[in-house]
């Protein structure tokens, strides 16, 4: 058994992301490129396999097909499903990070600065996106928990 992912591991990633990125945007602003508003799109569609993957996981455990039979969903499966909802938490909050970060340097500018007007759109679907892996890979890392698992955490 793994354990769940902590709150304040994601807590701190996301401050060191958001601050970090602060601090570089506020010197190297304007040597940066333009970001497109769908430069965080990518995010949507792994956001959307981790729900789908959650949903296969949650139904099989709950119907007790998890094993080796020709039916049944892999136990590796469901641990491999586990590594990706901890490392897309992981990645989802960086990214969070990163664009709260970039947000908090281009909004005050936004109605003065045109670059940083056309760079907010971005930045808020990437935000959006990242959100959204974070939310679905936790509920994949809920969902591949067995029901021991739960029973345990419940009586802590």
């Amino acid at each position: 058994m793994t354990n769940p992912t902590k709150v304040w591991d994601v807590l701190g990633l996301f401050l060191v992301a958001s601050i970090g990125t602060w601090l570089l945007v506020r010197v190297f602003y304007g040597s940066f490129p333009p970001i497109p508003v769908y430069a965080g799109a990518s995010l949507y569609l792994v956001a959307v396999v981790e729900v789908v993957t959650a949903v296969i996981v949650r139904n099989r455990i709950a119907e007790h097909r998890v094993g080796g039979g020709l039916h049944d969903l892999h136990p590796l499966t469901v641990f491999r499903a586990l590594v990706l909802a901890k490392a897309s938490v992981l990645v989802g909050t960086a990214v969070v990070g990163v664009c709260v970060g970039f947000l908090v340097y281009v909004m005050p500018r936004a109605a003065t600065v045109r670059a940083a007007s056309s760079d907010r759109a971005g930045a808020i679907v990437a935000l959006v996106a990242g959100l959204a892996v974070v939310a679905a890979a936790v509920w994949l890392e809920q969902c591949c928990r067995t029901p021991k698992d739960r029973d345990d955490e419940r009586s802590r």
